[in-house]
């Protein structure tokens, strides 16, 4: 007669987890803004009544120029329901639902404002963004951004980072020996087995590149507030900067690039193992793993002179420099007219 065992299979996963892992999978494989918004993950605006909409950036103090900060748009229900976008408001509206206008700054499709670096493209203007709902007509928000100064810049014209060495390659294995004879009657020992290789070496990293000499140029802007008007020059590029020095500062940066890192070096291969007999045969030793290689030499600084207007020298606290492997900074103290 035949017998039947029954087997139990263990639950590696809870219910909520197994409920989880369904739900992710789903969207995943779905990637789908119906399934979502059936999920309630996200809503449709034109089947949604909205009263009021308000738009907010991230940082309430403004936008420095360079500089991206994600806005938030707030929707109200006429039940008092607040609704918000996703993105940094990680909330359920969908960019793509609003039309977003703006000038000074560019908005994108992720609901981000840029300001360009240049300063003089926005110097003494404000910057502006509208919002609407397509699918709700006359539902409006504006926003005024004003420009910032009191910002810590940044200007880095350091070398490259050297590039790594490749690795080491693996040791061949050893074979393993042949088979004995454990018969007692006619026994036979195994072969031994051969010794694994040794790994080759790492190659070691590449250099650094060097930093070029680097030409910074500050002075006063006329006027209130009080800014300092800064250029970098370098490898035939200039960068502008205007910094407030009540909270702002500039770093500029020419160090010398690090060097790559050394190549790990390759593993020795494994001993072949003995073959059965009578007696057994012994293993063969495993190679030796190569040397890692060295990592590269770092890249020079490079030299940075600082040419300041005497109104200048009470804000020189606000220039930060750093050319780590270069020679010592030269400042220079004599009028500059203004950089434009």
């Amino acid at each position: 007669m035949a017998i039947l065992a029954k087997i139990r299979i263990p639950h590696l996963l809870s219910t909520s987890g197994i409920a989880r892992l369904a739900l992710a999978s789903l969207l995943a494989l779905s990637g789908c803004t119906a399934m979502r918004v059936k999920l309630g993950m996200k809503v449709y605006l034109d089947k949604t009544p909205i009263s009021s909409i308000q738009a907010n950036l991230s940082n309430s103090q403004g936008i420095a120029p360079g500089q991206k900060l994600p806005l938030v748009v707030q929707l109200t229900a006429p039940d008092g329901k607040v609704l918000v976008t996703e993105g940094q408001g990680q909330g359920k509206v969908m960019w793509k639902d609003l039309e977003v206008s703006a000038s000074v700054v560019t908005i994108n499709q992720k609901g981000i404002a840029s300001l360009p670096g240049d300063p003089r493209i926005s110097e003494g203007k404000v910057a502006h963004v509208t919002v609407t709902v397509p699918s709700h007509p006359g539902i409006r928000t504006d926003l005024d951004i004003p420009i910032r100064y009191n910002h810590k810049f940044i200007s880095d014209f350091s070398g490259s980072s050297g590039s790594s060495g490749m690795d080491g390659r693996a040791g061949m294995d050893g074979t393993s020996g042949s088979m004995g004879s454990i018969d007692p009657n006619n026994p036979s020992p195994g072969g031994d087995g051969s010794n694994g290789s040794i790994g080759s070496e790492g190659d070691n990293g590449g250099a650094g590149g060097d930093a070029p000499p680097v030409q910074v140029r500050v002075t006063l802007k006329s006027g209130s507030p009080r800014l300092l008007q800064l250029s970098v020059s370098a490898v035939g590029q200039q960068k502008l900067f205007l910094v407030d020095p009540q909270g702002g500062s500039l770093t500029v940066k020419a160090d010398g690039g690090p060097g790559g890192s050394g190549g790990r070096g390759g593993r020795g291969g494994r001993g072949g193992s003995g073959g059965i007999g009578a007696p057994n045969g012994r293993s063969g030793s495993d190679g030796l793993s190569g040397h890692d290689g060295r990592t590269g030499w770092p890249g020079r600084g490079g030299g940075i002179t600082v040419t300041y207007d005497p109104q200048v020298k009470p804000f020189l606290n606000v220039i930060h420099l750093s050319n780590q492997g270069g020679p010592p900074t030269v400042f220079k103290e004599e009028p500059v007219a203004p950089l434009w």
